[in-house]
């Protein structure tokens, strides 16, 4: 979901579950605690028929963002997840807690809690990491896989990365100068003021299409954590939004792909500027037994900018 501008994404997770600010407030599907490796999880189940389990960017975002998947109710059960860390779910007494594969097993876990068989699964961004990996260790588990503009290694992380401070670098020069001035005096990502410089630049420059679909006001101003920094960093490397470190850094998931055997679904925004298009067609190669789809006019989240043709995919896919 590469999550450089911190201010930029606290606005995402508000907004891109409400993104038609003419609907009423938001009313959160009834949730409930789930015990799993030692932690009480956050989860929120809605919706009919077998399981989606939706799992949330970042990394360090709650699941609130993800209820722009809401539509999807009417053909499966939508679980959404509090990672350990995020939302409502407990946090670590120790940053080192926060890991791609704890991720992975806490999955596991809630599937077991709630008794299924097989799950769905569809991680957006940073969540496809977890998804990914989850459906190579799991694939029994699995019954179809969703890639929502997701990322297939570190590498390609780092390269995204290069490009966001590219497009900031050409585009709004006066804040790349402000960054290489705090940089030069020894700043790093995770400093307060670098994270301030970067959120000077607007959500929609690097996440959209028409950023008119991200304006409105939140429908759930007060939900707890939306956003951890300290898992984010922890994950990403302390410098993370220019060299990538932590977990991200040692993901690599390009040989097992093709090994899937579960129906897998990989979408893609041709205006996405932190999982670029060069990157995500690659998918094709590593991945080649899977449906792609890019989508011409969305950015990072054609769940919200083109939501009738994704759905009405997803839909399809489901039923194969």
């Amino acid at each position: 979901m590469i999550k450089k501008l911190i201010t930029c994404l606290l606005a995402f997770i508000s907004i891109s579950s409400s993104s038609f600010s003419q609907k009423p407030a938001f009313q959160h599907p009834p949730g409930r605690y789930v015990k799993v490796n030692g932690a009480n999880l956050w989860i929120e189940t809605v919706g009919k028929g077998d399981p989606l389990f939706l799992i949330s960017g970042g990394p360090g975002g709650a699941h609130v963002g993800l209820h722009s998947f809401d539509s999807l109710q009417d053909v499966c059960t939508l679980v959404y997840i509090d990672n350990f860390g995020r939302g409502k779910s407990d946090t670590a007494k120790n940053v080192s807690e926060y890991t791609i594969s704890r991720d992975v097993e806490d999955i596991e876990g809630i599937r077991k809690a709630l008794g299924y068989e097989k799950i769905n699964v569809l991680g957006h961004s940073y969540g496809s990491l977890v998804a990914q990996s989850y459906a190579i260790k799991y694939p029994n588990a699995v019954k179809h896989l969703i890639i929502a503009d997701g990322f297939f290694s570190g590498e390609m992380w780092q390269e995204n990365d290069d490009n966001c401070n590219h497009e900031i670098k050409e585009n709004y020069p006066e804040v790349w100068e402000r960054l290489m001035e705090v940089r030069a005096n020894g700043a790093h990502s995770s400093d307060q003021k670098h994270i301030d410089i970067y959120g000077e630049v607007p959500y929609g420059f690097l996440y959209a299409y028409n950023p008119d679909k991200f304006k409105g006001p939140s429908r759930d101003p007060g939900y707890p954590n939306k956003f951890n920094m300290k898992v984010y960093y922890q994950m990403v490397g302390d410098d993370g939004d220019f060299i990538i470190g932590g977990d991200v850094a040692k993901f690599d998931c390009r040989t097992q792909l093709k090994d899937l055997k579960m129906p897998v679904l990989i979408v893609a925004g041709r205006y996405d500027r932190v999982a670029v298009p060069k990157f995500e067609v690659q998918y094709k190669k590593y991945c080649p037994q899977a449906q792609f789809v890019m989508f011409e006019k969305s950015g990072h989240n054609p769940q919200v900018e083109e939501p009738e043709k994704e759905f009405l995919i997803i839909r399809e896919f489901l039923g194969k």
